[in-house]
């Protein structure tokens, strides 16, 4: 008896009678002028807010707001650090929500101004792919994230204090009273750049079709497609609690579980780096923070570029994120790992770079949950018409965890330290904690992404 639902195949005169078992789609080629315009674009925050890392603890001393205490200096940088992602959660859900409305680019080109950024610029990339590449635009959206992050420090750090570096080019009294402009000054060139290519090259993703208009007149619904077209217009303009399905808050809490969980290993990293060695630090210099940070993330990039895509098509997204998550618990436990190394060697020797050099591999196969949450998310939208608003939500969410981490984590590494919890180590066991409780969080994630095009 045949079960099979006659409107699933469109037969003609190419189609096997009997499909070929286990056949993939072929991949449809990405858009290389739209997804590249996008990963420009996606260059901007991380850009922006790691800019400021190689100077602001500097800038917090010469400002003299602290009195000259240096143990207040990390308080009020951590305050600094944090208030990009509070602006950001505060912008981000209106503009999404207002692209389903209005369409991406000119929500996009409006929020570029005001932080917003994120939260479109996903549900373009979920607009400009398919099921068959959709997984290579998103591991190439996280491998420009991290080429990103490498860029902002090497921009703060290059640029700040320029007269200092280049006397006879920068000898005028306005870099004395303003030496961390130049930094400020080149991230700007490089977002209105960004900016200008946008508005000229980037194309509107979201049909006419697709968006929402109001009007009074009765609408006669004459076939099945225009009955889903209406019902699609009519759940953007639905209230957001109707939009938090259990598919919806589950992917979205672990976007965010992800979220702060990473940018608390990323802020103690250089953290536990700097810290003198009889805390239980490594006592590096900034120069050897900014070369593992460096190296780091051109690893990062590189394997997110073309290895990230491959992993989920032979794995799957869901096995892959679960393993990503997994890996977050060993590499935090390589802090305490490698403060024992150092006290029993003595330096900083073979044995502790090799142990840098597994906590850099553990950072990066983490950093890939990156790529796959982001197809559950996309596919936990009910239609293609809120799918601005679901982006906006999990990047609210996400930017509200990053607001939190970085004071958080650092005011646990310092307490820490202070009262020798746990040998100095309670921040460690309480972030691992959390990561068993993520690792829950992501068993709760359908084994299965639902494919939009069929």
């Amino acid at each position: 008896m045949d079960t099979s639902d006659p409107h699933e195949i469109i037969a003609n005169e190419t189609t096997p009678l009997v499909p070929a078992k286990g056949s993939k789609k072929l991949r449809t080629p990405l858009p290389k002028l739209q997804i590249g315009i996008l990963l420009t674009l996606q260059l901007a925050e991380p850009m922006v807010s790691t800019s400021i890392f190689p100077y602001i603890n500097q800038l917090i001393r010469e400002l003299g707001i602290t009195g000259g205490d240096e143990a207040a200096v990390g308080y009020y940088a951590g305050i600094i650090e944090s208030l990009f992602f509070v602006g950001q959660a505060s912008a981000m859900l209106r503009w999404a929500r207002l692209s389903d409305r209005i369409g991406r680019k000119p929500v996009r080109c409006m929020c570029g101004f005001l932080n917003g950024n994120m939260g479109v610029i996903k549900t373009m990339m979920g607009e400009l792919t398919d099921s068959t590449n959709m997984v290579q635009g998103f591991a190439l959206a996280l491998t420009a994230w991290c080429i990103g992050g490498f860029l902002g420090p090497l921009i703060g750090g290059t640029f700040a204090r320029p007269q200092d570096h280049w006397p006879t080019i920068f000898s005028g009294s306005f870099w004395g009273k303003y030496p961390y402009f130049l930094p400020c000054a080149v991230a700007a060139c490089l977002l209105v750049l960004a900016l200008v290519m946008m508005s000229i090259f980037l194309e509107e993703t979201l049909s006419t079709n697709r968006r929402p208009k109001f009007t009074s007149t009765t609408v006669v619904i004459s076939s099945s497609s225009d009955r889903e077209s209406l019902a699609q217009k009519s759940m953007a303009n639905m209230p957001l609690r109707s939009l938090l399905t259990p598919a919806v808050v589950i992917a979205i809490a672990n976007f965010a579980m992800l979220a702060f969980l990473d940018i608390s290993f990323m802020v103690l990293w250089p953290l536990f780096f700097s810290t003198p060695v009889y805390l239980g630090g490594l006592g590096f210099d900034p120069a050897s923070i900014g070369s593992w940070m460096a190296l780091f993330g051109i690893i990062d990039a590189v394997f997110q570029a073309f290895f990230c895509a491959k992993i989920v098509d032979w794995v799957g997204p869901k096995r892959l994120f679960c393993v990503s998550v997994s890996c977050y618990a060993p590499a935090m436990a390589m802090f305490p790992i490698m403060s024992w190394i150092l006290r029993v060697r003595g330096k900083v020797d073979h044995a502790t770079t090799f142990a840098l050099l597994c906590q850099l591999i553990m950072a990066v196969a983490w950093h890939m949950a990156y790529g796959t949450i982001s197809l559950f998310i996309k596919a936990s939208a009910p239609t293609n018409n809120v799918l601005g608003a679901i982006n906006g939500l999990g990047q609210t969410s996400a930017s509200v965890a990053r607001a939190v981490g970085p004071a958080l984590a650092t005011s646990l590494f310092a307490a820490s330290k202070e009262h020798n919890l746990l040998g100095g180590n309670a921040v460690f066991v309480i972030l691992i904690i959390l990561a068993g409780g993520f690792r829950w969080l992501a068993s709760r994630l359908p084994d299965e992404i639902q494919d939009r095009d069929e």
